[in-house]
């Protein structure tokens, strides 16, 4: 089976990229745009399982096959937002299973850079399922949607389930909230088999400093090696979160397409919440440092959602998935993950 993932070097795409290689009985292809980073593929590359092809000019699946290799994650450049780009990593690929992981996917960044959110996002996402189309192909196709889609969400709606009401609060919220609905019109009108997930929050070893988790991990590990003050700077930490360990969650993501339902949404998360200061005072208990923690306003949201709980019953009913990870390893990996680093 040929499996596509988009973004493939970001956060979970890497996870996932490692996953389906460890299950081995799957041909593993990803995309990257032309300047994205590699740092999350180093595992894959010290152990020889990744085959960067960016550079060869690919005419088609001919070719493709003749470069492609076994057991290796084949990597390959495709920007989203140029549609003669996408038709032709979809041609040559010919997958049958697509994670479509690649977006702009930070909050924050999306009051700054709206329109390169949505073109990144939803734009990316039309040329995608529109290559499809055009050559012919009916795959499984994977949307990662984001648990921002609920927004506002009222003291009497959690934990949220698929049905409650979207209320996004961000542009990224609602770029994400248009994706899913791409997702059910193209189901609807051509029957491209797409499954949606609201995957909650998710992190883990590799997650980019701009997320709470890691920025407080990354802050904590520079204290421990002198290099800033005993200081951690804070947004709004009495918001709540749900968090699932990123390697939980790529699993989940290939039960979506293995045992879910085409045209169906689905939670992805823990099922518990807690305080974003609980999370940091996990964090503080695995450090000896003494710190005072300090509220930058410039990490402060236009609005934030107070509170993501998921509640996953369809999900798990649907899959058998569990996920297996404690809080507190997961909180431990990422803190040495970026003791290895600072």
């Amino acid at each position: 089976m040929k499996v596509l993932i988009t973004g493939v070097t970001g956060f979970a795409g890497s996870y996932l990229g490692e996953y389906l290689l460890a299950r081995g009985d799957v041909e593993v292809y990803g995309s990257c745009r032309w300047r994205s980073r590699l740092d999350n593929l180093n595992d894959l590359r010290s152990q020889g399982k990744l085959n960067v092809l960016v550079e060869e000019k690919i005419t088609g699946p001919g070719e493709l096959d003749r470069l492609a290799k076994a057991g290796q994650v084949n990597l390959l450049q495709c920007e989203l937002a140029d549609s003669y780009s996408v038709r032709k990593l979809i041609s040559s690929v010919q997958p049958e299973r697509i994670f479509h992981l690649a977006a702009q996917s930070f909050v924050l960044s999306s009051w700054n850079a709206p329109v390169e959110t949505f073109q990144t996002n939803v734009i990316g996402q039309i040329n995608l399922f529109e290559a499809v189309r055009e050559a012919g192909l009916d795959p499984m196709i994977h949307i990662a949607g984001s648990s921002e889609e609920y927004g506002l969400v009222h003291p009497d709606e959690v934990p949220m389930k698929e049905t409650n009401a979207l209320r996004p609060l961000s542009p990224y919220a609602v770029s994400k909230v248009a994706q899913e609905l791409l997702a059910w019109q193209y189901f609807k009108s051509y029957g491209l088999k797409t499954v949606v997930t609201r995957g909650f929050n998710h992190t883990g070893p590799r997650r980019g400093q701009v997320f709470s988790t890691s920025s407080f991990a990354k802050q904590i590990a520079e204290i421990e090696k002198g290099k800033r003050e005993p200081v951690v700077h804070v947004g709004d930490i009495s918001s709540k979160r749900d968090w699932t360990d990123v390697r939980d969650m790529v699993r989940a993501y290939w039960l979506a397409l293995d045992k879910g339902q085409p045209g169906q949404v689905y939670n992805v998360g823990s099922g518990t919440t807690r305080t974003i200061q609980e999370m940091l005072d996990i964090l503080l208990s695995l450090s000896t440092v003494k710190v005072t923690v300090v509220q930058d306003p410039g990490r402060l949201r236009p609005s934030d959602v107070k509170i993501l709980w998921a509640d996953t019953t369809k999900f798990c009913n649907q899959t058998g998935w569990v996920p297996q990870i404690p809080f507190e390893q997961t909180m431990k990996d990422l803190l040495n993950y970026w003791r290895d680093r600072v």
